[in-house]
């Protein structure tokens, strides 16, 4: 299993608000944060968002509306998120969401940087196809 620091605060409470589109989250070292989906989504940890190594991030747009369909336990260390538009495979420790939050206002700025860099805004959709092509030439 992945293993956690020793010292990462564990979630006490997960709060879905499916009208405002956050996640809320509190950590037992007192700390809280609301999370909303769309930031979530696009810094979602799988390999479909991340790549396969640093530099083949594929940038995620187009999510502003995203919903969670679903927050499941893995383990006693992370949680699944079932996203709305059909995206599941992002498993999300109790390190990185607490590392989501609390870097949140830094990751979203670099976030439309990229965007801006990219010439694309929040609301352009994702080309077709771009789902989970590697690229790998077998």
């Amino acid at each position: 299993m992945a293993g956690l620091e020793k010292d990462t605060p564990h979630p006490t409470g997960l709060t879905v608000h499916t009208q405002s589109r956050v996640l809320e989250i509190g950590f037992d070292n007192g700390a809280s944060f609301r999370l909303p989906f769309e930031f979530l989504r696009v810094h979602s940890p799988s390999a479909e968002v991340q790549g396969h190594g640093p530099g083949q991030e594929v940038l995620q747009t187009g999510k502003r509306d995203v919903g969670v369909a679903a927050v499941e336990p893995v383990g006693n260390y992370a949680i699944l998120i079932r996203f709305s538009d059909g995206h599941d495979s992002g498993i999300y420790s109790w390190d990185l969401l607490y590392k989501l939050g609390a870097e949140q206002d830094a990751l979203w700025q670099a976030y439309l940087k990229r965007l801006e860099e990219a010439g694309v805004d929040r609301d352009t959709p994702m080309p077709a196809g771009s789902g989970h092509a590697c690229g790998h030439q077998h």
